[in-house]
């Protein structure tokens, strides 16, 4: 037997770096020592995905992309480098479904979103040059397609981008934002629906160079609906699908969950929800099952919240539920707790819970120690009448040590912070604009159990518009979500997004450890 020895860092290290995963593990199974003193280094590759934005012929797409300066005990490489790289570009097809305004040609609209769209030509369409300061593109008309980007080098840690997309009238009408999101394996969508004042289209796109197969699975009230797929959906190399939830079962049912996972490749999956006299948003994948969640940012004046909540294992949920606002933590009249059977669909009509007063929905076991996973969101309103607007609040994990929002405008931007359990202290940083100013730092202290939204800082002769950084400084966790109004002829159209942690920085081993590897 020949004793050979070898060294893996270089290899772990690249692949933490790229994925954001890594470890390493000696020959007898056990952890190796570089693993207990754990290096935290940059990532040096991040990819991001944005969906065909609208099909509306009065559609308005701003694309806003973004990398936080690097913190200067980060490891970051300084100074620019032809690595650094961070383009998003088109993806293989354009959206080519019709309107959600217009059933009856949705009706005919086969299940992939086939159609006659042009293809887009290989051309960046936004290309960010450095850290620090977010550059914007705008496309208007119905044929915007889908995006696809990889950053690299400075431009990789802590990438974000953002779409929105404002629709003035229509059955689609209403301000479409989503933060582009980075491709994955499997997504839990709660507070999709199948009703029929309803049109929602999951959007999936594949950012890679092979062919992926997407699974998708709808959960209803009384569990699974009996789906009329037989065979995965394929999503060809740097393609993005979109499919009719209503297509896939015959089974009716007004909220539903979407899972969906992959078989073959990766993907990432969002829901375009349109609907009739309310309007329209993006719905994103909510944080991953966990026995907790919080739900930041529901808008002052609310006038009606539902809370949509599904468990995927095979335990039911007793949830408690209750509502962080500015002054503590309170329990919604009548909504004490929730039980949520195993995999099916609860829903809760919280009405105007916020009451004039922003807060974020908290949900936690209602007995210690048991601690049932559980995915959820919040459908929000603004609004009365003919003058309504529909957002989405999926649950988010907390900033961590950072997270960033881009396309922030000099009005009409409210941040949302929330600690769930011990106070925090953050820091807030206005980037430069897209076309100018110089960056702006705040400090903002949480206390335990509130939701703190403050209109955030704006920088100085800022034009344009700019990207804000949440960074943890100390206490407990954090979680936060930007609202950002657009309002258009006494419609107070909106949209949410949350800022989870970028994950700009992941764990490596020890550089000095070595492993040893026995061969025959």
């Amino acid at each position: 037997m020949n004793r050979t020895t070898i060294s893996l860092i270089a290899a772990a290290t690249a692949l933490a770096a790229v994925t954001g995963f890594a470890s390493l593990t000696a020959p007898d199974g056990t952890a190796s020592a570089g693993d207990r003193t754990p290096a935290r280094l940059p990532v040096e590759r991040t990819s991001l995905l944005c969906p065909a934005p609208s099909n509306s012929e009065l559609a308005e797409t701003r694309y806003t992309s973004f990398t936080p300066p690097a913190a200067k005990d980060s490891g970051a490489q300084s100074g620019e480098t032809e690595a650094d790289s961070a383009e998003l570009k088109p993806s293989a097809a354009a959206l080519a479904v019709p309107d959600a305004s217009e059933k009856e040609d949705g009706k005919k609209a086969d299940k992939a979103g086939k159609g006659g769209a042009k293809q887009p030509a290989d051309k960046a369409v936004v290309a960010l040059k450095e850290p620090g300061k977010p550059v914007s593109a705008e496309a208007n008309g119905g044929e915007a397609p889908a995006l696809v980007g990889t950053a690299t080098g400075r431009l990789a840690p802590g990438w974000t981008a953002q779409q929105t997309t404002t629709v003035g009238a229509g059955g689609a009408r209403g301000v479409l934002g989503v933060n582009c999101t980075a491709p994955d394996t499997d997504f839990w969508l709660p507070g999709a629906s199948l009703a029929e004042s309803r049109q929602d289209y999951v959007h999936l796109t594949n950012p890679d160079d092979s062919g992926a197969v997407a699974d998708i699975e709808l959960y209803g009230k009384d569990g699974a609906l009996k789906t009329t797929l037989t065979d995965g959906i394929p999503v060809p190399a740097g393609s993005s699908v979109p499919v009719l939830l209503s297509t896939l079962t015959a089974d009716k049912a007004e909220d539903v969950t979407v899972h969906v996972t992959t078989s073959t490749g990766r993907v990432g999956a969002v829901v375009r929800a349109a609907e009739d006299g309310t309007g329209s948003d993006w719905l994103s994948a909510a944080a991953d099952p966990s026995g907790s969640a919080v739900l930041p940012g529901i808008p002052a004046d609310a006038t009606s919240v539902q809370l949509v909540a599904f468990a995927p294992g095979d335990a039911d949920a007793d949830l408690k539920v209750q509502l962080a606002g500015a002054t503590g933590t309170i329990t919604p009249a009548g909504h004490e707790t929730l039980h949520v059977k195993s995999g099916m669909t609860a829903t809760v009509d919280l009405a105007d819970v916020t009451r004039g007063e922003a807060g974020s929905l908290i949900l936690s076991p209602a007995e210690k120690g048991r601690r049932t996973p559980v995915v959820a969101a919040l459908r929000v309103v603004r609004g009365k009448g003919a003058k309504k607007e529909i957002a989405f609040i999926p649950a988010a994990a907390p900033v961590g040590p950072r997270a960033s929002v881009a396309d922030n405008r000099a009005k009409g931007s409210v941040l949302s912070l929330t600690a769930p359990g011990a106070a925090a202290e953050v820091k807030v940083t206005a980037s430069a604009g897209t076309g100018g100013g110089s960056q702006v730092v705040k400090t903002y202290k949480i206390k335990a159990g509130t939701t703190l939204a403050v209109t955030p800082p704006v920088p100085a002769g800022l034009k344009g518009s700019y990207a804000l950084t949440v960074e943890t400084v100390s206490g407990g966790p954090v979680h936060a979500s930007r609202t950002l109004e657009l309002a258009k002829d006494g419609i107070p159209m909106f949209t949410v997004q949350t800022l989870p942690d970028d994950r700009g920085m992941v764990a490596v081993p020890d550089a000095r450890q070595d492993l040893s590897v026995l061969d025959d």
